[in-house]
C-alpha cells in the first residue's frame, strides 16, 4: 500500500483546516491536508464574517491584505439594516464601516476595536478559495484533493490513517505524528476518537436560499447594507448582500412549530422577506437549508488525534462566531503542536488545548443560543401596526427600532467574544489568584490577568504590539531597569523561545499595571509580575508543560 509521510495530517480543507495548515507551516511543520472535494470546487454560502481575532491571525500569516481586499466592493456599507422588508421602510441600522474605511473610521459601535485588524465582512465563497490558494503555494503544505480519510489507528509514536483516492478508488496510508480533524459537523475524526456531541440538537431551523436577482438593488431606496433584517407580521428573515451587485442569501427563520424545511412555501416566504410582488423575478443558485444547534463535543482529543471547528462544536451562527471559533481552536492547538514537534515542550504541553478551548466554546455556544432565542421572540412579536401610517405606526416602528438595535448591536459589534474571553483552567498558565473581569457577547474589560488576552497598543516605533511578538513567548518589559536575565537564562537552558520586548512609553501602557508580562504567541497572558520570580526555572517549566508532565507522571 502506498504511504504518505508527514508531521501533521489535517483532515478537511475548509477555512479552519487551511488556517491550521498555514499556521503549522509558518512554524516549520510539514503538513498534509486531506479534502474530499475536488480542487477549486466552490464552498457553500455559509460564513459571512471574519472576526478581528481571525484577521489578526491572517495578519501574522502575511495574507491579511488579500482577504481585506476581497468580498463586497470597497465602498459598500457593511451596515446592518432593520426594515419592514428589504424594499420596505427602514426602522434602524447599525453602522459598520466599509472596508475602504475600516482602518480610519473609529467612531460608531464597531469602530473602537483595540486591534490592528478590525473585522471584515466577506462570504466564504470568496474567503475559502483565497485561503486554499495561499496554502497551496506553501512548500510545507501538501493538499490531497478528492481524498477521504476512512479510518486511523494510533501507536505510541504516530498516527496511521487509511485514505481513499476518490478519483482512482485506490486506498493508501498517511503516516503522521499527529492528526487534526477539521472535517465539519459530520466529522469522521470526532467519531473515531469516541467524542460525542452534547447540548441542544435543534435550536432553530432556517430555510436559506442563495439567489441571483439583478433588479433587487435598484428597488432598494435606502442606503445599501451588508445585512438586512426584515421585521413584519407575515414573515421575518435576513438578507445578506454577497457581492454588492446581484447575488443575495436569504434566511427564512422558521418558527418552532414549522418542523420541516418545506413547512413554509419557499417562494412565498422569500417574497414576503424582500417585500416584492409576483412580478419580481429571480433565479435560485442553491438552497442552503440548515438547523441551528448548540452542541459541544465532550472531548477534543484522543492521544495524537484532535478536533477543531465544527468537528468539535456546532451552534447557531449569531455574532458570526462559528467559523471564527474554529480558527481560534486551530491557532490555539497549532502553536502547542509546533512547540512539541520542535522539541522544547513535552507531550503534556498538548493537554492545554482541551483544557482551554472546550470551556470557551461551551460559553460561546450559550451566548449564541440565548441570543437566538431572544431573536426568535422578537421576530414572533412584531406588532401588526409596524407598516401602518400615522401615529400608531410611527410608535410601533420607533419601539421596535430601539429594541432591534439594542438586541443586535452586541452580536454585530461583538467585542466581548473577540477580546473578553480568557482561559481560567490551563495547566500552562501561571495564575496569581486575581479574578478576570466578566464579559458578555458585546462588552469586555481589557485585562492582564493570566489567561486573558494581552491588551493591544501601538509601540513607539509605530508597530502593533502583536507584530513584535516572538514565535512562542514574549517578555514585555515596561521598565528597562528591571533585570530579567534570570528568566531569559532559564528559558534558554530549557530551549523555550522567549523574546524580550521593551515596550517603551505609550498612552496605552497604563493598561499594564505590572512591569513584566509574559505573553504567549496566541496573545494570551501567561504570567505577570514586577520582577523575575525567585525560581525562574519553575516558571519556565510550567510555561512549557514540564511541570504538568511531572504531575501527570506522578499521578
Amino acid at each position: 500500500m502506498r504511504n504518505v509521510n508527514t508531521q501533521v495530517l489535517v483532515v478537511g480543507a475548509g477555512p479552519v483546516g487551511l488556517t491550521a495548515a498555514m499556521d503549522l507551516a509558518s512554524r516549520g511543520v510539514e503538513v498534509v491536508v486531506a479534502e474530499i472535494r475536488k480542487e477549486g470546487e466552490p464552498p457553500n454560502v455559509k460564513c459571512n464574517h471574519v472576526s478581528a481575532r481571525s484577521m489578526e491571525v491572517f495578519r501574522r500569516l502575511g495574507i491579511v491584505s488579500k482577504i481585506r481586499n476581497a468580498g463586497l466592493p470597497a465602498d459598500f456599507p457593511n451596515d446592518c439594516a432593520y426594515r419592514t422588508a428589504v424594499v420596505g421602510r427602514e426602522l434602524t441600522r447599525i453602522p459598520i464601516p466599509s472596508r475602504s474605511r475600516r482602518y480610519v473610521e473609529t467612531d460608531g459601535p464597531d469602530g473602537w476595536w483595540p486591534t490592528p485588524e478590525p473585522p471584515h465582512r466577506i462570504n466564504q465563497i470568496y474567503l475559502e478559495p483565497l485561503l486554499f490558494g495561499c496554502a497551496s503555494e506553501n512548500p510545507r503544505i501538501r493538499i490531497l484533493s478528492r481524498t477521504q480519510v476512512l479510518t486511523f489507528e494510533q501507536s505510541e509514536g504516530e498516527v496511521q490513517a487509511i485514505a481513499r483516492d476518490l478519483n482512482g478508488g485506490e486506498d493508501f496510508r498517511i503516516t503522521a505524528s499527529y492528526l487534526v480533524g477539521c472535517d465539519g459537523g459530520r466529522s469522521i475524526v470526532r467519531k473515531l476518537i469516541g467524542a460525542t456531541f452534547v447540548g441542544n440538537p435543534v435550536v432553530q431551523r432556517v430555510q436559506s436560499t442563495f439567489i441571483h436577482a439583478p433588479q433587487l438593488r435598484h428597488m432598494i431606496a435606502q442606503k445599501p447594507a451588508w445585512m438586512t433584517m426584515s421585521l413584519n407580521p407575515r414573515r421575518c428573515g435576513t438578507t445578506v448582500a454577497i457581492d454588492g451587485e446581484d447575488r443575495w442569501l436569504i434566511h427564512n427563520h422558521l418558527h418552532p412549530e414549522e418542523t420541516e424545511f418545506d413547512s413554509v412555501d419557499r417562494d412565498w416566504a422569500l417574497r414576503a422577506i424582500l417585500g416584492v410582488g409576483a412580478d419580481f423575478s429571480y433565479d435560485i443558485i442553491s438552497k442552503e437549508d440548515w438547523i441551528g444547534r448548540r452542541l459541544v463535543a465532550d472531548r477534543f482529543r484522543d492521544r495524537r488525534a484532535f478536533i477543531c471547528g465544527d468537528a468539535a462544536h456546532l451552534w447557531i451562527p449569531y455574532a458570526g462566531y462559528g467559523m471564527n471559533a474554529g480558527i481560534a481552536d486551530a491557532v490555539n492547538l497549532c502553536w502547542l503542536l509546533a512547540a512539541h514537534l520542535q522539541g522544547w515542550a513535552p507531550e503534556a504541553f498538548l493537554d492545554a488545548y482541551e483544557a482551554e478551548r472546550q470551556p470557551i466554546t461551551e460559553q460561546v455556544s450559550q451566548f449564541a443560543m440565548n441570543h437566538a432565542l431572544a431573536m426568535m421572540s422578537q421576530r414572533r412579536n412584531v406588532p401588526i401596526e409596524i407598516e401602518a401610517d400615522g401615529e400608531a405606526g410611527d410608535a410601533a416602528r420607533a419601539t421596535l427600532a430601539k429594541a432591534a438595535y439594542d438586541l443586535n448591536v452586541q452580536q454585530y459589534c461583538c467585542g466581548g467574544l473577540n477580546f473578553g474571553y480568557y482561559y481560567d483552567n490551563s495547566p500552562v498558565i501561571a495564575y496569581d489568584g486575581e479574578t478576570p473581569p466578566p464579559y458578555t457577547m458585546g462588552t469586555f474589560q481589557s485585562s492582564t490577568v493570566p489567561g486573558a488576552r494581552a491588551p493591544h497598543f501601538w509601540l513607539p516605533d509605530g508597530r502593533s504590539l502583536y507584530d513584535a511578538f516572538g514565535p512562542a513567548y514574549t517578555l514585555l518589559r515596561f521598565d528597562s531597569r528591571v533585570d530579567v536575565s534570570a528568566l531569559l537564562s532559564a528559558a534558554a537552558r530549557r530551549r523555550l523561545p522567549m523574546t524580550l520586548l521593551d515596550a517603551g512609553a505609550s498612552d496605552d501602557v497604563n493598561l499594564y499595571s505590572e512591569k513584566l508580562v509574559v505573553v504567549r504567541q496566541d496573545q494570551h497572558v501567561a504570567w505577570k509580575g514586577n520582577s523575575c520570580p525567585p525560581e525562574s526555572d519553575n516558571l519556565v517549566d510550567l510555561l512549557r508543560g514540564a511541570a504538568h508532565s511531572s504531575q501527570r507522571t506522578a499521578a
